[in-house]
């Protein structure tokens, strides 16, 4: 069984992250981006963390709705719906549970993708962040199949994120402002699979020393 308290590790976590690594997603979003993935990702986050221990904590799905409803009112352009409409999925997979157990985990990252993709009209192999998270999925499912401890099942899907997000640099941008580079995208990753990556590889190293 996943304790809310890791609930709650997974989601700081993310803002933690995002916050910290703010000029790198930004940088590999200028390359065939805008640039402001970075900017729009750290402002959402920032108030994650700044309002922290005011977010409803009654069950799993209303902590993870509010976290959903403050970065969508935060994060700009299009990363704000995609990424609260990611959080507000998950949420409804999970909702009246005070906790969540390992085989809630992969269908709350299914339902993740896949509004994410309705919400952004994105498939995979379009240069996005789909590309990194739905072999995430993946491989957790399989992990889980396999009776992996937690540790071990974070650990592979950190190594996949980053193969994932690697796998990017040769694609073309199909989605987003990057798309109007056309081939110019190519050779350099997307940042949105390079954040997942990241933010997974911040769990991977940080789970052992969770707090309970």
């Amino acid at each position: 069984m996943t304790t809310f308290s890791d609930v709650e590790f997974v989601v700081r976590t993310i803002a933690q992250t995002a916050v910290d690594n703010e000029k790198y997603f930004g940088d590999l979003d200028s390359v065939v981006g805008d640039g402001d993935f970075g900017y729009s990702l750290a402002r959402g986050f920032e108030i994650v963390l700044k309002d922290w221990d005011s977010y409803d904590r009654t069950d799993v799905s209303t902590f993870l709705s509010k976290i959903a409803i403050a970065i969508t009112g935060r994060i700009g352009g299009t990363s704000g719906p995609i990424w609260g409409t990611a959080f507000l999925r998950a949420a409804a997979t999970v909702k009246g549970h005070s906790e969540v157990s390992g085989d809630d985990v992969v269908p709350m990252l299914r339902a993740a993708i896949a509004g994410i993709m309705a919400r952004g009209g994105a498939e995979l192999g379009e240069k996005t962040l789909l590309d990194a998270l739905s072999p995430v999925a993946d491989t957790i499912e399989e992990s889980i199949a396999a009776g992996d401890s937690s540790e071990r099942i974070v650990s592979a899907a950190a190594a996949t994120a980053r193969r994932a997000a690697d796998a990017t640099t040769p694609m073309v941008a199909r989605r987003g402002r990057a798309a109007y580079t056309g081939e110019r995208s190519i050779g350099s990753p997307d940042a949105g699979a390079v954040a997942v990556a990241v933010i997974l590889e911040a769990l991977a190293s940080r789970w052992g020393n969770r707090t309970a």
